[in-house]
């Protein structure tokens, strides 16, 4: 297996957290993209183990437009204030958090953090409007679920921990290397811990219908200047929204 086909698998691994094959892939996997023949009209084609990115009818993200308000439970995070890993995987700018050292616990459930990475716009969009981008803090319970915690980004006030993101991170696809130390995931979040709350799916192959969405409802601000340099590394990588297909969207009062 040459150098590239290992940066490929690398990154496949860092980027789906539940694949169950621990090892690279096969030399020659279908290689996915946000464009073109590889982009998400595609997924579901390019490979067996991505069917349901095709036929599903869970799938994420979606456009929230008329919301069901309800009594959400609260939700309790316990994250470290450091990462241990930054990687650009091919598709995005991903921080890895080591095993254990940071939680989400929810409806009874604890969930540990496994890595937040970015799209650029948001992916989720709210009344048909997307913002300049979104971040995606992916948790893991031990039957395997995975409870996503998403933080819509506007363009503002610069955020510390962002900023510092974009400072550090690798310009080129390739291994994980060690994260600035003073990267706090923890102030990329919003004063305000308000939520929707649906049942869906990764954004990325293989799709996997097994998330628990919590996408807060006040976003985070950041820099325009963080935005644009974010930008010269991934223009788009957004999955297009998918359908609701019967599902309730929960608004917390």
């Amino acid at each position: 297996m040459n150098r590239r086909h290992v940066l490929k698998a690398l990154a496949g691994l860092a980027l789906c957290p539940v694949c169950a094959n621990p090892g690279f892939a096969a030399e020659g996997a279908p290689h996915w993209s946000y464009e073109g023949e590889t982009g998400p009209a595609k997924w579901g084609d390019l490979d067996a183990a991505n069917k349901v990115c095709g036929v599903g009818t869970q799938q994420s993200p979606v456009d929230i437009e008329h919301p069901t308000r309800a009594q959400l439970p609260d939700f309790r995070l316990n994250w470290a204030r450091t990462a241990d890993t930054i990687v650009n995987n091919g598709h995005t700018i991903q921080l890895n958090f080591a095993d254990g050292s940071s939680t989400l616990k929810l409806d009874g459930t604890t969930y540990k953090l496994l890595q937040v990475h970015f799209h650029r716009p948001s992916e989720h969009q709210i009344g048909g409007k997307n913002y300049p981008m979104e971040a995606h803090f992916v948790h893991r319970a031990a039957s395997g679920g995975l409870a996503v915690v998403g933080v819509l980004m506007t363009t503002g006030r610069p955020n510390p921990a962002f900023a510092q993101i974009v400072a550090t991170m690798p310009d080129k696809e390739g291994p994980a290397v060690k994260a600035d130390a003073r990267i706090n995931p923890n102030m990329m979040l919003p004063a305000r811990r308000t939520y929707y709350r649906y049942a869906g799916s990764l954004t990325t192959p293989p799709c996997s219908e097994v998330v628990e969405w919590l996408l807060l409802s006040e976003p985070v601000s950041v820099a325009e200047a963080d935005v644009a340099k974010f930008a010269k590394l991934y223009p788009m990588n957004a999955r297009p929204v998918q359908k609701l297909d019967r599902r309730f969207v929960l608004q917390g009062v």
